[in-house]
């Protein structure tokens, strides 16, 4: 680091009223000393770029088990696109989407993703798999590592690890280039990334190092340019699933706890008729790939008033996220009330909780080596399985049918000794069974209870927040993503809720985040005011106050006593802030030659936070001021850096002024490399 750049946890502060602030020095040597804080105001910031218009919004849901991209034309922002199907597809799974898996060459190329990638991979000879590499379910990952950075690296089947920004790269550019392609083609001209607005999705739950871990991924995939970040717009996926479910018309959903005939099923229907029911409306729907939705808000809309509350419960593939919205009428603008809530408690639960079945059947041993040895094998195994999970319900009485791979029966012989069907009887596991047609025959019980740890999770979930004093007088819940349409998780939810609000499905349940992120891109302030998760400052010095401030914590300078690493706190946990709104804080250079300020921002899951060094007080990242090129023509005595931060989008934002010359300073925060 050169003497033009520091990086501070401690700057000075007289005081959050002081006019300036004293020079002083903290851990290591600051480089930075903060000028008056001010409070958050919300007002037009003149350094804010202006909005740049574009053709058409296409918005990428990149979820853990599938993903898709959809797409509105600016001037027809009634009419939404969904991506046209590829070749491919699984029995007993109706998808409008794509599997979430890519391949590599041997030697880390990417060949290609979705149906392409898994098929291709299956018809490998063993003996060549082995040096390709295969990842399915990845996203997770972002969620899951604590210490997450450009350079964290991900499993493939085989074992080898690769590098996980390079995934993601490689599966946004897939997805650029299909959807340019598409768009081209429908247009009759080629179509440039630059003529559109990006939306990428993510969990509301992620913190704002995956956040921006995607962001890094769509700039090395060529989605946009970190020139050109307003290009590109992070959405959440309840978010977006709840934007789009201001749009519905009664014929577009089931509600479940109806008591009257509603789209052809009576309350006396089973929830797997009403679905099937579903199902066929969204089959026929696809055949035109284009959703007409409504200019302002839908018809479930007139049953609400100023300021009726609903949730929306995003149940996906890796994450279940809950948040809770307030609506604004006429406009039908969104309040969020309660800050997002939720965990890893998707759909792969129950694949896992499969997998630990097999384990003890077959033995850990045995089920480790097959997925290393046959891997393609592995693949076809979980997709029978994933047909015979979306066919379990609460009624059934049958028994449900798993198709063994052969490589299956085969390699378990050579590896044991003995056939599949010994090793089910000596598992003492009376639920399954083996048929003699090659399949394990699962008792209706048995498969339900491989739902129950994930269903348990989420109804925990959705109950803990429903005691929530902000989570008082729910109209409606909206149940949405691929998960919501089992009917054990339907049933479940009923159950739990017992007819305090009414429960809410979309018929395309697993399109409806693709679509709402679309209307997101169209108009993304629509979400007016949001819940900050986290409890955000930085380090300060304030003045030393004997009684109020612990002895340890003094530093005496120039005959001044200050206190050290004291919290100035930009925002609190669950706090609500509007979009536009900012927090305001002026920096100074430690010396006029300095060209780089870099503060550290701490963070923090409770409100109650008065140092840096108070338990569960973490360094989360870095605010980085640029100074290059802003430099006055005649140095001032006390040269001020106006700081403001945006805690109201679903990225966290910072621009910078140097007050002097009124010139714009390169401001960023970085989460991920600090």
């Amino acid at each position: 680091m050169t003497e033009k750049e520091s990086v501070s946890d401690i700057g000075t502060a007289d005081s959050v009223f002081s006019a300036y602030s004293s020079p002083a020095k903290s851990l290591g040597d600051p480089g930075i000393t903060p000028l008056s804080p001010s409070h958050s105001l919300k007002d037009s910031d003149q350094n804010v770029p202006a909005q740049q218009s574009y053709v058409v919004v296409v918005a990428i849901d990149f979820g853990t088990t599938s993903s898709g991209y959809a797409y509105s034309f600016t001037k027809e922002p009634e009419c939404i696109h969904i991506m046209r199907r590829w070749e491919g597809g699984d029995p007993g799974v109706s998808n409008q989407k794509t599997p979430t898996t890519i391949l590599l060459t041997p030697d880390g190329k990417f060949h290609s993703f979705g149906y392409a990638a898994r098929d291709f991979y299956h018809d490998l000879d063993p003996s060549d798999s082995k040096h390709w590499l295969y990842l399915e379910k990845f996203k997770m990952n972002l969620h899951t590592t604590s210490t997450l950075s450009t350079e964290t690296e991900l499993l493939a089947a085989n074992g080898k690890k690769v590098k996980a920004l390079d995934i993601f790269a490689y599966a946004l550019q897939f997805f650029k280039e299909q959807a340019l392609k598409e768009l081209s083609d429908q247009v009759g001209s080629e179509f440039h990334s630059s003529d559109v607005r990006w939306v990428i999705t993510v969990p509301a739950i992620w913190k704002q190092p995956a956040k921006q871990f995607m962001r890094q991924a769509a700039y090395k995939s060529g989605l946009v340019t970190s020139d050109n970040p307003e290009q590109l717009i992070i959405a959440l996926e309840p978010e977006a699933a709840s934007i789009y479910c201001r749009k519905l018309r009664l014929h577009q959903m089931i509600d479940l706890s109806s008591k009257t005939v509603f789209n052809g099923c009576s309350p006396t229907e089973t929830i797997g008729t009403g679905m099937t029911q579903a199902k066929e409306v969204v089959r026929r729907n696809r055949q035109s790939r284009t959703f007409l939705v409504e200019n302002v808000v839908g018809e479930l809309w007139s049953e609400l008033a100023e300021g009726d509350r609903y949730v929306v419960v995003d149940c996906g593939g890796g994450t279940v996220d809950l948040t809770v919205h307030q609506i604004r009428l006429p406009e039908g603008h969104l309040k969020e009330l309660y800050k997002s809530s939720g965990g890893p408690y998707g759909s792969i639960g129950v694949d896992y909780e499969f997998e630990k079945l097999l384990c003890k059947i077959f033995g850990v041993d045995f089920i480790d080596q097959f997925k290393i040895k046959r891997p393609a094998a592995w693949v076809d195994l979980m997709i029978a399985f994933e047909s015979r999970k979306r066919a379990a319900a609460p009624e059934r009485t049958s028994p449900l049918n798993i198709n063994l791979p052969f490589s299956f029966i085969d390699y378990y012989k050579k590896f044991r000794g003995h056939s599949v069907e010994h090793a089910l009887r000596k598992s003492n596991v009376d639920f399954v069974k083996w048929s003699s047609q090659g399949m394990l025959r699962m008792n209706p019980d048995a498969m339900n209870a491989l739902f129950k740890s994930t269903i348990d999770h989420i109804i925990q979930h959705i109950s803990d927040l429903f005691e929530k004093p902000e989570v008082s007088d729910i109209k409606f819940l909206f149940l949405v993503g691929g998960f919501a349409e089992s009917p054990l998780l339907q049933h479940a939810i009923q159950t739990m809720l017992g007819g305090r609000c009414r429960i809410i499905v979309p018929h395309d349940m697993g399109l409806t985040i693709l679509k709402g992120a679309v209307l997101f891109g169209l108009d993304p302030s629509v979400i007016k005011v949001r819940r900050s998760p986290l409890t955000y400052g930085v380090g300060v010095l304030n003045r030393y106050m004997e009684g109020k401030h612990p002895p340890e914590k003094m530093l005496l300078k120039d005959g001044t006593r200050w206190c050290t690493d004291v919290f100035d706190k930009f925002i609190s946990a669950d706090q609500s802030v509007a979009l536009g709104e900012t927090v305001k804080r002026s920096y100074t250079p430690a010396k006029p030659s300095q060209l780089v300020i870099v503060i550290n921002i701490y963070c923090s899951e409770v409100d109650d936070v008065s140092f840096i060094t108070d338990p569960g007080v973490k360094k989360c990242g870095t605010l980085r001021l640029d100074l290059t090129g802003t430099e006055p023509s005649s140095a001032p005595v006390r040269r001020e850096i106006q700081t403001r931060l945006q805690f109201g989008d679903t990225e966290i934002k910072a621009m910078a002024l140097d007050i002097a010359t009124s010139r714009c300073v390169k401001a960023s925060i970085d989460f991920l490399n600090y």
